[in-house]
């Protein structure tokens, strides 16, 4: 600990009930002697948040200091369903699955310091990670005074050994299969769970089909396929086969249909935003599903400079959200453009989910911009005179000819 830098009061601390974050939660008691307020997030991750309650108050926590709250509906209507909007893919490939949970973490943490007085906030990411950068680029564009505390900078707790260690000298509970290397990492949402480390570690080994959990396996996925029909308001999905949904129930509902047809798999080694490689595997099957049907219906509601404005920048933006920059100017002003271009982008899209894929197969909307008899090979009764295709060709053509033209004088001077 810097001697500039004195200790902080009280923290609050993104608290998973996990051994890692319940050994960071008595390392700040121990190191600092600050007070520690603890905020889990139910972000649908899939696991009963109420033992993180518990081991909090084990670990000396008021509960009045305790902060557990549901974000599964904010996290999909404010987070991701803006970035579908997008169709964002980081890297043409990978959902972003994990970067987009982090800005709504640090947007709680930093309004429960608020309400609570507290004086930092600490999370539990390592210095080799992106999400290092996500929590607190996020934290200090909501407070730039707020002080973030990142113990995996700090400490000497180095290796797995040094942890057990250490929650066995200050009586933290430790699952039974924490006490030898786990195989694997996860962390889950509603939208994806992504898993690296240990058993994936090496990119040329194929991951073992005990590393996904939310989907089957393409080849054991039912033989029959199924049709899933989503529809859309200015770019949001609103309902599953005709029922209206929250966004949430939306994407919950998608990652069921999704999972049991395998939907969703992403073996991916990527770019981190620290400089390294890293091999992640991710499952997101009601995402990949939702960007399949939201490009669909893109498709015959988006004029065609539009969809290629927005699909030139969409690589711009899901760097930014992977890179850690969701409240910066420029992701907000990206934001903008692409809502503005969503203002007809409603209608009802069919997905076809077989074996591990999701097809389009049809699209229809009262906003369409798709016209039949100026496309048809039958008769158009005069919707479209071919004929105007030649001066359209010849304008297109004239600098063509001009640069042609050029090129063989300058050749034959050579």
């Amino acid at each position: 600990m810097s001697p500039k830098a004195p200790a902080p009061k009280k923290v609050v601390l993104a608290y998973s009930g996990g051994l890692d974050t319940s050994i960071i939660l008595k390392w700040l008691q121990t190191e600092y002697g600050c007070e520690v307020v603890t905020f889990t997030a139910d972000l649908g991750q899939g696991e009963e948040l109420e033992p993180a309650r518990a081991k909090a108050v084990l670990l000396g926590i008021k509960p009045e200091n305790i902060h557990i709250v549901d974000v599964r509906e904010e996290f999909v209507r404010d987070f991701v369903f803006p970035m579908f909007r997008a169709n964002a893919l980081y890297e043409g490939l990978y959902l972003l699955g994990t970067s987009i949970a982090r800005p709504l973490i640090s947007q709680h943490l930093v309004r429960i310091a608020h309400e609570t007085g507290a004086d930092a906030v600490a999370h539990g990411a390592t210095g080799k990670g992106n999400d290092q950068v996500r929590f607190e680029l996020s934290a200090y564009a909501l407070n730039p005074a707020i002080r973030v505390i990142a113990p995996w900078r700090e400490w000497d707790l180095t290796s797995r050994t040094k942890l057990i260690e250490f929650a066995e000298k200050n009586q933290i509970p430790i699952a039974l299969d924490k006490r030898g290397e786990a195989p694997f990492s996860v962390d889950a949402n509603l939208l994806h769970t992504s898993s690296e480390g240990k058993a994936l570690e090496n990119p040329a080994n194929e991951a073992p089909e005990y590393v996904y959990q939310r989907t089957v396996a393409p080849e054991d996925a039912p033989d029959m396929a199924e049709m899933v029909e989503i529809t859309f308001e200015r770019g949001d999905a609103v309902a599953i086969n005709g029922v209206p949904m929250s966004p949430a129930t939306i994407l919950t509902k998608l990652n069921e249909i999704g999972g049991a047809h395998g939907v969703g798999r992403l073996d991916l080694v990527e770019n981190r935003y620290v400089g390294m490689k890293s091999r992640g595997v991710y499952e997101t099957p009601g995402g990949t599903i939702l960007l399949e049907a939201h490009r669909g219906i893109e498709q015959i509601t988006m004029d065609a400079g539009a969809g290629h404005l927005k699909d030139s920048i969409m690589p711009r933006y899901a760097e930014l959200i992977y890179n850690g920059f969701w409240f910066s100017p420029e992701r907000e002003m990206l934001q903008a453009l692409i809502d503005k271009s969503q203002d007809h982008v409603a209608g009802t899209v069919r997905v076809k989910l077989y074996k591990g894929s999701a097809r389009t197969v049809a699209r229809w909307s009262d906003h369409s911009l798709y016209s039949e008899k100026h496309v048809t090979f039958e008769e158009d009764a005069g919707a479209y005179d071919q004929k105007d295709a030649a001066g359209f060709i010849k304008l297109n053509a004239l600098r063509l000819k001009l640069i042609a033209t050029r090129n063989a004088r300058v050749k034959a001077k050579g």
